[in-house]
């Protein structure tokens, strides 16, 4: 008798220990999505070559930074022939003579209200940004946030992209120009210490 009381008693204790696991565990995991959506900065970047080089700078920018990570895709990927700048026939040719042109972004940010800060990011094209950067920062009503573009580049610096995207697509936005060039995927201590130098920290 005494031992089937043990018995009942252990297994008792023994449910008792799963159920407070489980529940320790969705407080967990509701932690970590109050985490997230408490973040007031997002880190958008668009990366159209195999190499991901944009793609690479801007996840080490988001964990610089703390932010959301968002990656702006093209309904219709860009593939090699269609970035051949040598080609004046080419898709990414035409689209950057056409500075009304907007490449329809597949995928779209459903929380930019909470967003103060935007970190935008893309490799120059021609000089300046692509053009679905444009179509990208025309889904949203910017007014008052603080966009800060950074891009990659093969040779050229930011030039005048920073202020071609706000004039064209979001002029009612604090931007910090003219932005950066992040090459050679930075350390996040480098990536650090540049924000450490924008206004927005003092």
């Amino acid at each position: 008798m005494k031992k089937l009381a043990f018995i009942m008693l252990a297994a008792l204790m023994l449910g008792a220990c799963q159920n407070t696991a489980q529940n320790n565990a969705s407080a967990t995991d509701e932690a970590g999505t109050a985490d997230s959506a408490a973040r007031t900065t997002l880190v958008a970047y668009f990366s159209a070559s195999e190499a991901h080089i944009t793609a690479q700078v801007a996840k080490t920018l988001a964990e610089a930074t703390d932010a959301d990570l968002f990656e702006i895709v093209p309904e219709k990927i860009y593939t090699a022939e269609d970035l051949d700048w040598r080609n004046e026939q080419s898709r990414s040719t035409i689209e950057m003579k056409d500075s009304t042109a907007r490449p329809a972004v597949a995928t779209k940010v459903e929380n930019m209200a909470q967003y103060n800060t935007i970190y935008v990011g893309f490799p120059i094209w021609w000089y300046t940004a692509p053009r679905i950067i444009n179509t990208f920062l025309e889904q949203y009503d910017l007014t008052g946030k603080t966009i800060i573009p950074f891009a990659t580049s093969g040779g050229s610096d930011m030039g005048k992209s920073g202020e071609d995207l706000q004039k064209a697509s979001a002029p009612n936005a604090n931007w910090i120009l003219p932005g950066k060039v992040l090459n050679g995927n930075p350390p996040v201590d480098s990536l650090k210490a540049w924000i450490q130098t924008l206004p927005i920290n003092k």
